[in-house]
């Protein structure tokens, strides 16, 4: 017990500086953003002409953003008028939404085909490997710059099937090709990580497998995909907390403005904060951070995205193996010595 006790306490002590520094570096600045979504911008004094603090506001910010409720320098309330920031919270919310759903849908699908291909045996496997993972090193900036110009007004899109749409103006045309980039530079993230969850599985279960006469699909059906499934949840949650933070691409391709047809939520805080507006800006980004935190808690509580591993490895059983372990002790049993 006394040695257990004293693993316990170097543990910690081992453990403690990593724990403040994340402290310092993760905890401070979201209790900072929280204290000052409760604090009221600064404004100018009518008696003596200088700006002072504004003190306590209480969810004056929260309203803002959540019910579009502006107050006049007189203290009036009423519902802000279009052009203020606050009406395109709702707007954004749902395109930040969509663009998550629709992303990690398609990132999961094709990562997964990635993944078996990568999974494969066979000559230049590495070179593939490296190929596929070229557009999620490429820096995000350049990504859409890349894709800025192939779907330009006379860009290669346009030019290669002779059309004439307007991917950077037109709502549902500047939409498709930010999901469009998006996939292209994170799908093969998706795949690294589902191709860490195939190289867990034994090699021996496929092998059981085709002995007993499973075909392809079964295999992957009844084997690979259950096995699978812990790397592939906390793949799928890694993107989805990603995309719901989703700001630079949708920026650099098509508009920085947040009324653009792409504006996500993070738009809209950079937006405040460059009107100054700090104060609003930090109950914006509280807002984003509960809402990435019900998302997380949600899919690790019931979808079953383990980023522990502790489940996986208590739960986590071969198909068909029982049955088989079970079968080969009675054909011993049955064998008689010579």
């Amino acid at each position: 017990m006394n040695t257990r006790a004293g693993q316990a306490r170097s543990a910690a002590w081992l453990i403690a500086p990593a724990l403040i520094v994340l402290a310092i570096v993760i905890g401070y600045p979201i209790l900072r953003a929280i204290f000052l979504s409760f604090q009221a911008d600064r404004s100018l004094d009518p008696t003596t002409g200088l700006f002072v603090e504004g003190g306590f506001a209480g969810f004056d910010h929260y309203l803002y953003w959540l019910s579009n409720r502006c107050m006049s320098p007189s203290g009036n309330v009423s519902t802000c008028p279009p052009g203020v920031l606050a009406t395109d919270f709702w707007p954004a919310v749902r395109i930040t939404l969509f663009f998550t759903v629709v992303t990690v849908l398609l990132e999961t699908i094709l990562g997964m085909i990635m993944a078996l291909i990568m999974n494969g045996e066979y000559k230049g496997r590495g070179l593939v490997r490296a190929a596929v993972l070229i557009p999620w090193a490429i820096p995000t900036a350049v990504t859409a710059k890349l894709w800025q110009f192939i779907f330009a007004d006379r860009g290669i899109v346009n030019s290669l099937f002779d059309t004439s749409i307007s991917w950077t103006t037109d709502p549902w045309a500047a939409r498709s090709a930010v999901i469009i980039a998006d996939v292209w530079k994170t799908a093969p993230f998706m795949a690294l990580l589902i191709l860490a969850g195939l190289q867990m599985i034994p090699k021996d279960v496929y092998e059981a497998a085709r002995v007993d006469g499973a075909n392809r699909w079964q295999q992957f059906i009844q084997i690979t995909m259950p096995l699978v499934k812990p790397a592939l949840m906390v793949a799928v949650l890694f993107r989805t907390l990603d995309a719901l933070r989703m700001y630079d691409l949708p920026v650099i391709m098509i508009s920085s403005s947040s009324n653009s047809p792409t504006a996500t939520i993070s738009q809209l805080v950079v937006e405040d904060m460059r009107q100054n507006n700090f104060n609003s800006a930090s109950a914006l980004s509280t807002l984003i951070f509960l809402l990435i935190f019900a998302v997380a808690f949600i899919m690790i509580r019931f979808l079953g995205a383990d980023i522990s591993g502790q489940r996986g490895l208590k739960k986590r059983k071969v198909p068909g193996m029982g049955r088989r372990r079970k079968a080969a002790a009675e054909e011993e049993k049955q064998e008689v010595p010579a």
